[in-house]
């Protein structure tokens, strides 16, 4: 259960799911350290990681891959298919940037990925990015690698009725945030207000039962609503 709201605006409440205690120490220190994020919890599997999401609450729940017992896929997955989490936003790190485990993710329900190495100011971006309810795609490691994959990647499909339905401007709009934009930049290259994006972008999930961003995303590349890019291209994000 979350504490009860104040007149000031609450922090961003982290749970830490990492088999390696050393790992969780240092993460617990640095959003510590950070006024506006707490930790509210630890968890040393994707099991314990679940049972503490649904005690505590959290925003951002950082949740390594490889655990014994529940993995960090399996633990997201449970945590997105639950509604009483819907709140939950889970962003994965891991030292293990195969291709396989973006595009499982973020079918699982993850918000985005960082690797672990990634600068300690980055990680604390991405948690806002992810607490904000954005997914985390402008690392260009997820965009091409869910470029490569959508063919191959064995992720559920959605009925093709659903994607009969989306109009040509939500075609559009998926597309551009397939390519990492935000709501902000779709609606300044659509020449539309940043609402009338996010409408477009809320709509778009809604049909193709998205459950976040991130899941629109992958949905966009694996349907071809929008060409991949190009990885090998010198241009490609």
């Amino acid at each position: 259960m979350r504490p009860p709201t104040t007149g000031r605006p609450e922090p961003i409440r982290v749970l830490i799911a990492d088999d390696e205690m050393l790992v969780r120490a240092g993460f617990r220190a640095l959003i510590d350290a950070e006024p506006q994020m707490i930790v509210v919890g630890e968890a040393a599997d994707g099991a314990a990681a679940v049972d503490l999401a649904r005690r505590t609450g959290p925003d951002v729940v950082l949740m390594d891959i490889r655990m014994p017992g529940v993995d960090g896929l399996e633990a997201t997955r449970r945590i997105a298919e639950d509604p009483d989490l819907a709140g939950v936003h889970v962003l994965i790190l891991t030292t293990f940037d195969h291709d396989e485990y973006v595009i499982e993710g973020l079918d699982a329900g993850a918000s985005g990925f960082l690797i672990k190495n990634t600068d300690p100011g980055q990680l604390l971006q991405g948690i806002r990015v992810v607490a904000g309810g954005e997914a985390l795609l402008s690392p260009g490691l997820t965009r091409r690698l869910i470029a490569r994959l959508v063919d191959k990647a064995s992720t559920r499909q959605i009925n093709p009725g659903a994607l009969a339905m989306l109009t040509g401007r939500e075609r559009e709009v998926a597309g551009l945030a397939a390519h990492g934009m935000s709501n902000d930049e779709i609606a300044a290259v659509l020449s539309i207000s940043q609402a009338t994006a996010k409408t477009h972008i809320s709509r778009a999930m809604t049909k193709l039962g998205a459950r976040d961003r991130a899941q629109l995303v992958a949905l966009a590349y694996r349907h071809r609503l929008v060409e991949p890019p190009d990885p090998t291209s010198p241009n490609a994000p």
